[in-house]
Parts: C-alpha cells; sequence; structure tokens
C-alpha cells in the first residue's frame, strides 16, 4: 500500500507519555538512528496493526500513520487516541482543583487516555498483577503469539518488531486450557485468565451490560472474576470502557494520595476513592495519572 496518513499540529500529545505509562502493553519503541525530537513505534491494537511515528511541529506534533488510508485512520486510530478531545480543558479543571498538579501537568503535557478493546483491557490488567511493565507486555506478546490469531501479510508488512499475532479473542482463550495459558508465564493468573474469558465469552459479563450499569454496579460486577479487585476493575473501567471518572487505586496512589491529601495519615482506598471523585469529578481518571506522575517526581512513598 505504501500510503501514509499525517496530521501535522497536534496538541497535548507524546508518543511516550501516551504509550508507555502503563495503559497498554501491546506496543514496541523501535525508534533506531532517529533525529532528536522523534519517536517510532509499532502497536497491535482494534484487530490491526500500526508503525506510527512522532515529529516535532511548529505547534504541537506531527504524528506519521505508516501505510494507513484516512478511512482507517477515522474508524479506528483516531478514537483509539482520543484525538477528538480537547486535553487542555481537562488539563485547566484538574489544575483548578488541586494547583499543585500545575508542574508535573506541564512537564507530562503528553498524556492522552487510550480508548483500548474491552476484553484485552481486562485480561492485561489481570496479568499486571505484581508485575513490571516489561513482563507485562511479554506475557501479553507470549499470549497472543500462542494462542491469537496469526497476522496476514498486509498486517505483518506494516511493522518493524516481533509481533506476529493479534491478541486472543474471548472465544479463543475460553477454548484454552489452563495449561495453554501458562505458556504466557502468566503464572498464577492463569486461573483468572481462564475464569475472565468464560464469563466473557458465555454472556455472563459483556461491553453492552457494562455499558448500561453506572460506574459502581460495572466494578462490582467485573470484580464477579476471579482475580479481579477494585483496582483491576477500575483500570478496565477507564482504559477499556471510557469511564474517565474511574481512579485506579494502588499501594502507590494510596501513598500519593495520603501524602497530598491526609497528612500521611493512613487512609482507606475507598475514602480516596470518593475524596477523588468529589475533587476531581468527571476528570478523575485524568487526574490519577498525573498525580501517579507527580508522586514519581517526589519519590512519594519511596524509602529514603
Amino acid at each position: 500500500m505504501n500510503k501514509n496518513f499525517v496530521i501535522d499540529n497536534i496538541k497535548d500529545f507524546h508518543l511516550p507519555h501516551v504509550l508507555e505509562c502503563g495503559q497498554c502493553f501491546h506496543y514496541a519503541r523501535v525508534d533506531m538512528n532517529i533525529n532528536e525530537g522523534e519517536y517510532e513505534y509499532d502497536i497491535v491494537a482494534k484487530g490491526r496493526t500500526l508503525h506510527i511515528k512522532e515529529e516535532p511541529d511548529t505547534e504541537g506534533v506531527r504524528l506519521i500513520f505508516y501505510n494507513t488510508e484516512k478511512w482507517e485512520y477515522d474508524s479506528v486510530w483516531k478514537d483509539y487516541f482520543d484525538l477528538d478531545r480537547d486535553y487542555g480543558v481537562i488539563k485547566n479543571e484538574i489544575i483548578e482543583s488541586d494547583p499543585r498538579l500545575e508542574e508535573i501537568i506541564y512537564v507530562n503535557n503528553g498524556i492522552r487516555i487510550l480508548n483500548q478493546d474491552f476484553f484485552e483491557t481486562l485480561i492485561s490488567f489481570i496479568i499486571s498483577q505484581n508485575k513490571q511493565i516489561p513482563q507485562i507486555k511479554q506475557v501479553v506478546r507470549n499470549l497472543s503469539a500462542e494462542l491469537g490469531t496469526k497476522f496476514d501479510v498486509t498486517m505483518i508488512d506494516r511493522l518493524s518488531s516481533e509481533f506476529d499475532a493479534f491478541f486472543p479473542t474471548a472465544e479463543q482463550l475460553y477454548n484454552a486450557s489452563e495449561d495453554d495459558i501458562r505458556k504466557s508465564k502468566c503464572g498464577f493468573r492463569a486461573p483468572y485468565i481462564k475464569d475472565a474469558a468464560t464469563k466473557v465469552y458465555t454472556g455472563q459479563i459483556t461491553e453492552q451490560m457494562l455499558s448500561e450499569m453506572n460506574t459502581q454496579d460495572a466494578r462490582e460486577l467485573l470484580m464477579t472474576i476471579h482475580g479481579v479487585g477494585e483496582k483491576v476493575a477500575n483500570c478496565v473501567l477507564l482504559f477499556g470502557l471510557g469511564r474517565r471518572d474511574a481512579f485506579p487505586v494502588d499501594v502507590w496512589m494510596k501513598r500519593i494520595c495520603e501524602y497530598l491529601y491526609y497528612d500521611e495519615v493512613d487512609t482507606p482506598k475507598s475514602i480516596i476513592e470518593a475524596d477523588a471523585a468529589k475533587r476531581f469529578g468527571k476528570y478523575a481518571g485524568y487526574a490519577q495519572q498525573y498525580l501517579f506522575m507527580y508522586g514519581q517526581k517526589h519519590k512519594i512513598g519511596i524509602k529514603r
């Protein structure tokens, strides 16, 4: 095909901030011998593959979608990267809610929350428990290679990396044995993955069902899956179901919020979540990303 789709002067966007903040895992950074300020990645998502490059531009960045026609950008990648949303408005609202986040928002101004596939997000965050991002990415790659649908030649030719298959569907994981799933090196999470696939494939839990519920009810339904607690459920709501009010709280987010809002007093996660909803409202999920960056910069919760 060799047709590239290009968008100029995109504001509030930076590929490393978007892809490497822990919200997605089926990607590889592939920029080699590249100019300063340029970044290239391979991405597998939404039943497609993509090689994408970011370059500096006069009022933002230029994105080059390699071997991509306009129809594919319009139907897949524009929504995936959330490119129709005005993040300037979101940032201003968060800063108004907590001015201490202004500097960290300025430094990490390119974060966007992706609109990902629900089932892949569910399984990815089940995998994520007690694992670092490189390990999660490897398990996702292994699971795809072992049990997912192999790329056809048009999808392979787009990529520079060694990806060769899409993430498995609920049906493919439902039909796989726990031993098959364990080959991905997911460890103790294999029965959790199997239970999630079973509940989704048999219709006990569906994306439509969840979309018709309020956030609390959807969270509780997700938590009926073995191995899915509040944090994983909130990640699925935020990254896989578009619930931008969801506020995942893990041990690090708990410490960050205790430092900022509770005088470093031990505070239940339920109270932290409820207060975040009051403080940030419909932008709580975005605020969570910046709070995490704030904690990293100031080494909150790290023993010195």
